[in-house]
């Protein structure tokens, strides 16, 4: 009698442990699938930080070629007027 409670009681551990590690095994599966989920969150923001630094590449090479039809000149052989002890820049086309 006393073998077989005993046995009762190990096998009472066995399955509390074996419990308790489904439980911790499903605490790790969901951590794992949360990761997941942030790391495709995390995949997607780069694809829209790639695409939006390219758009701004393709604005500044605009920006860049309409500026260059520009040249600024510090005098156009007159006499300009003075602000604050400086002369004024002048857009010359």
């Amino acid at each position: 009698v006393d073998s077989v409670a005993r046995v009762t009681d190990i096998m009472s551990e066995i399955t509390a442990a074996s419990n308790e590690q489904r439980v911790g095994i499903d605490q790790v599966n969901e951590a794992i699938a949360q990761m997941d989920q942030v790391t495709q969150q995390n995949a997607a923001l780069v694809e829209e930080a790639a695409a939006a630094a390219g758009s701004l590449e393709e604005q500044a090479a605009r920006l860049a070629d309409v500026a260059g039809g520009f040249k600024l000149a510090a005098s156009a052989g007159r006499p300009q007027q003075r602000v604050a002890g400086k002369a004024p820049l002048k857009l010359a086309a």
